[in-house]
């Protein structure tokens, strides 16, 4: 096992996830949900945390997927699936710099019967903003009720809004067997549950003037890069 490619896989799966995480479609509709209920900080980290499980949740059994194709394709190729791993991570670098550069951006989800949602608006800044607006008609801040549409809403939301940028990482990782899985999903929960609880804890004490929508609007690039990166460190190292 080279444990150089396996840190920087690591490390950049962590990235990944968490930058993904510190977008506002993750942690910014459940400030806005708990303090339109008037949910106290810990019902509302507490929401956020159920609603995590079923985000990381999906992501590990679409990751499993590739973890179980990839470990039958090892089998068959041997010391050439680094280079097809490599080759396949310049290509999802390319496809991601192509949606920075041509405006598209990533596709999140929007709150439940919400214009954005219908239309599915990607990488422009309208499509990034005005959740105030976007929540302001929604069910999940009705006051007929009770909690459960809104804590169900949400985790619905959430869990239909996976990090597709970690699937390349778990790619990356299959030459590392089962270990390497495990490892990457429990970085992949790390950076997640961390930087949504981080986020949303910080806004619900005031301090909700972040920027961070910059990290949505860049994010395609920012993972285009990352990739890039990672599959010339992968193709050099196993050569």
């Amino acid at each position: 096992m080279n444990t150089t490619v396996l840190t920087s896989v690591a490390l950049t799966g962590f990235t990944v996830a968490f930058f993904h995480a510190a977008i506002p479609t993750h942690w910014l509709p459940f400030v806005l949900v708990a303090r339109a209920r008037g949910w106290g900080r810990g019902k509302a980290i507490a929401v956020l945390a159920l609603a995590g499980v079923g985000h990381v949740g999906l992501m590990t059994l679409l990751g499993l997927g590739i973890a179980w194709f990839g470990f039958r394709l090892d089998q068959k190729i041997g010391t050439a699936f680094p280079w097809i791993a490599g080759g396949l991570l310049f290509a999802f670098a390319l496809y991601y710099l192509w949606r920075q550069f041509s405006g598209r951006g990533i596709c999140h989800h929007h709150p439940p019967g919400s214009q954005h949602q219908e239309d599915e608006h990607c990488g422009d800044e309208h499509a990034q903003s005005h959740w105030h607006e976007e929540l302001k008609d929604s069910p999940l801040v009705a006051s007929s009720g009770g909690d459960w549409p809104a804590i169900s809403g949400l985790f619905v939301m959430l869990t239909l809004s996976p990090c597709e940028g970690f699937l390349p990482i778990y790619l990356s990782g299959v030459q590392f067997g089962w270990k390497g899985f495990v490892l990457l999903s429990a970085i992949l929960a790390l950076a997640t549950f961390g930087a949504m609880t981080l986020f949303t804890w910080l806004a619900l004490l005031g301090f909700d003037r972040f920027r961070l929508d910059r990290f949505e609007r860049y994010e395609a690039g920012m993972l285009g890069s990352l990739f890039g990166l990672l599959a010339l460190l992968i193709v050099v190292l196993e050569h």
